[in-house]
């Protein structure tokens, strides 16, 4: 478990990561960043994603803002992050679709067959909670922007603790974040 301490770190990328930054972002992205005119030094706390600009973009951030509000409001910020994280690793893995939309969406229909349960649990998704909503719409937005640090070591998959869903057994257990453990399947990627 992370301390108190570790949980409210700074994390700024290198100048490396930031050069490949601007090369790769989306050009909403890129307009995005220019125009909060902010060098992210991310904080993993509520007062630091408040001091951050309304988020806007499209609909993957619509996505993965609404996403996050559903699964993980209560969690930590740094838990945002890691939600959003493996979100975003699933729109990489070739095992997945290719948007925070399909990822998210993919199995809707289906009661109970769904990659994320407030997407098939037969209730309306209803924000009720503006508040909250503003700041997970933040956490995406930074997320999307491609800044965030790397939290769940290329995580796919995550529950919370409060479940131990079958495949927890068979997936390589990656790290735990406020109420949610993190996993990633036996197989690595070039990148881990």
């Amino acid at each position: 478990m992370a301390s108190a301490a570790s949980a409210n770190q700074t994390n700024k990328p290198s100048a490396a990561v930031s050069e490949h930054l601007e090369k790769t972002l989306t050009k909403a992205s890129q307009k995005h960043l220019a125009s909060a005119k902010m060098d992210y030094d991310i904080e993993f706390s509520k007062d630091w994603v408040d001091s951050l600009p309304k988020a806007r973009g499209g609909d993957e951030w619509r996505c993965l803002a609404e996403a996050l509000y559903f699964e993980a409001r209560g969690e930590t910020v740094k838990g945002q992050f890691a939600v959003a994280e493996v979100i975003l690793n699933r729109v990489k893995s070739e095992r997945f679709p290719g948007s925070a939309c399909d990822v998210i969406h993919q199995g809707t229909g289906r009661k109970f067959q769904c990659q994320f349960t407030y997407t098939c649990d037969g209730q309306k998704e209803i924000i009720a909670e503006p508040r909250a909503y503003e700041r997970v719409a933040k956490v995406a937005r930074v997320a999307l922007d491609g800044v965030a640090p790397k939290l769940t070591e290329g995580a796919t998959h995550y529950h919370t603790k409060a479940v131990k869903p079958r495949w927890s057994n068979v997936y390589t257990k990656t790290t735990a974040i406020g109420v949610h453990v993190f996993y990633r399947h036996t197989w690595r990627t070039a990148s881990y």
